[in-house]
């Protein structure tokens, strides 16, 4: 399947956010920690040059927190200051205002010397569709002063919140790019469900975590089905269908309902902390193998 989802509203919202770029100190780009390279989008990286850079890795706590280590470092190498967040509870995200004095150090101090004093930091909250940028500046703000939803495309205008004397956000809608080159990517962001199910199919992308799932963590498929992972994707198909009860007349498996509950197994963390992808195959596995001796243990 060839994977793509760039509804006009997007182009709109690019075009606002190159307008906007100007009065901006600071990018906070929020990726899904599960998908680090996916979720990044590259016409962020270009509207954000020259600018300080926080890289947020939200959801997690859904994240393998061993990768998540990795793809940190990986971005602090690049210059970008990095937390690990999950904006749904809280976690990690009393480091933030720090974070951000720290990044925009030098611009404040640059203020300082030219006489202007206590102005705020501008920060633009970018990143893709259903990443939780409304959730994160709801819950750094301390109410609900941003639309959020479990759908991509929720927010679809731009707004400015001030949080407090320090920083104004300015909330952005998510953007995707008109074309994916690699396709893996735009299969990975279909599985977390940053493009909308209803141009998908579900068992592809379930094959697919299945493969995943059965390569990189192995053991987790028996744990949450009861079944043997040493069969054929079919066979694998048809034993999940069987343990969830999904069958057609005739006890036939239903193979699309199967297709559904594995989707959403992996979205809502039920195969436990899951990452699907390291920064460089080769790279990330001798890091992880020299730390640990092993993938996917934590």
């Amino acid at each position: 399947m060839n994977y793509q989802w760039y509804p006009g509203h997007m182009t709109k919202a690019r075009r606002m956010m190159q307008e906007d770029i100007r009065l901006i100190d600071l990018v906070i780009e929020l990726l899904d920690a599960r998908v680090p390279y996916s979720s990044r989008n590259p016409d962020i990286d270009e509207l954000g040059k020259n600018k300080a850079r926080l890289v947020l890795l939200n959801k997690a706590d859904l994240a393998d927190g061993q990768r998540s280590r990795i793809w940190a470092e990986y971005f602090r190498g690049k210059g970008c200051f990095v937390a690990e967040i999950d904006s749904r509870n809280g976690t990690g995200m009393k480091q933030i205002q720090e974070l951000i004095r720290e990044a925009c150090r030098e611009k404040t101090e640059r203020d300082r010397k030219r006489g202007i004093l206590n102005r705020p930091v501008r920060a633009m909250v970018a990143g893709i569709p259903n990443v939780g940028k409304s959730t994160f500046i709801n819950t750094f703000a301390g109410k609900a002063c941003a639309k959020t939803g479990n759908k991509p495309g929720v927010t679809k205008g731009k707004q400015w919140i001030r949080l407090n004397k320090d920083v104004e956000l300015l909330d952005t809608p998510g953007i995707l790019w008109p074309k994916f080159e690699d396709q893996s990517v735009g299969q990975k962001l279909a599985v977390i469900g940053s493009i909308k199910d209803e141009i998908l199919q579900a068992e592809e992308l379930a094959l697919w975590i299945l493969n995943y799932m059965c390569a990189e963590y192995p053991g987790r498929l028996k744990e949450r089905y009861g079944i043997q992972e040493n069969g054929s994707d079919v066979e694998l198909f048809g034993e999940i269908a069987g343990a969830r009860g999904c069958l057609q007349k005739g006890g036939l498996p239903d193979y699309q309902k199967a297709a559904a509950i594995v989707v959403d197994d992996l979205r809502s963390g039920k195969f436990g902390r899951v990452t699907l992808e390291l920064p460089t195959e080769d790279e990330g596995k001798t890091k992880m193998q020299e730390e640990s001796g092993g993938l996917g243990n934590e």
